[in-house]
């Protein structure tokens, strides 16, 4: 991705989540020379991944496939000593844009849909020794009530409500088609993009930069470059 396209995103996302009076935490608005500012302040921040996250998530077109996240809250899942037990996510997608096919297998997550469209998800049970999807009967909690669904069947989460995805659950989601621009939140254990993520397509987590322009803000896996 270029630096301009992350930039542009985040203005949007801003924007957005502003006129659905969302106010993101402080660091969310430091620019480069704030970061490095507070450097001696941010040792839990980094470690945990605190901040922006925009990426494409290496397949090429923005507008398809990813999402600008801003992770508001997290821990470790190897050092509880380390920021909280639990991670807040906001996901604020375009109509058009989806989050690639994956699972986990340590983090429960509820996916929440907080503003603008309707939320569009679709599941799988996981193969616990292959990995690969299944074709069987997917039991997930919404809201607290667990309903069944078949193998890569549309679920449709309105304003308000929420879908519970547990380990081995993959799933897509975005905006539904016709319904306009989304803020999801996730609410779950702590997050790990590192090692917690197993995607059923050919994907790079983070997205390689193209830098065309200065950055607006740092990205959550590039403070080394920025402090």
């Amino acid at each position: 991705m270029k630096r301009s396209e992350i930039n542009a995103a985040i203005a949007w996302a801003d924007g957005f989540l502003a006129k659905n009076n969302i106010r993101l935490p402080e660091i969310a608005y430091w620019s480069p020379d704030e970061w490095r500012a507070n450097a001696g302040k941010i040792a839990t921040i980094r470690r945990v991944m605190l901040g922006w996250d925009i990426t494409d998530f290496g397949m090429g077109d923005f507008s398809k496939v990813g999402a600008v996240l801003f992770t508001a809250r997290n821990g470790l899942a190897d050092d509880p000593s380390v920021g909280v037990p639990y991670c807040e996510k906001y996901i604020v997608m375009k109509e058009g844009q989806r989050l690639p096919c994956h699972y986990h297998v340590f983090k429960t997550e509820d996916i929440i849909n907080r503003a603008g469209g309707d939320l569009q998800v679709f599941l799988w049970n996981a193969d616990r020794v292959t990995g690969k999807r299944l074709d069987t009967d997917v039991r997930v909690f919404m809201d607290g009530i667990e309903r069944v669904f078949k193998a890569g069947e549309e679920i449709v989460v309105r304003k308000g409500g929420s879908i519970s995805l547990t380990p081995y659950l993959a799933h897509v989601f975005g905006p539904r088609p016709g319904t306009g621009d989304l803020i999801a939140g996730e609410v779950s254990k702590v997050n790990d993009d590192n090692t917690d993520n197993y995607f059923l397509e050919p994907v790079a987590r983070f997205a390689e930069i193209v830098e065309d322009e200065q950055p607006l803000h740092p990205l959550c896996n590039e403070y080394a470059a920025f402090i």
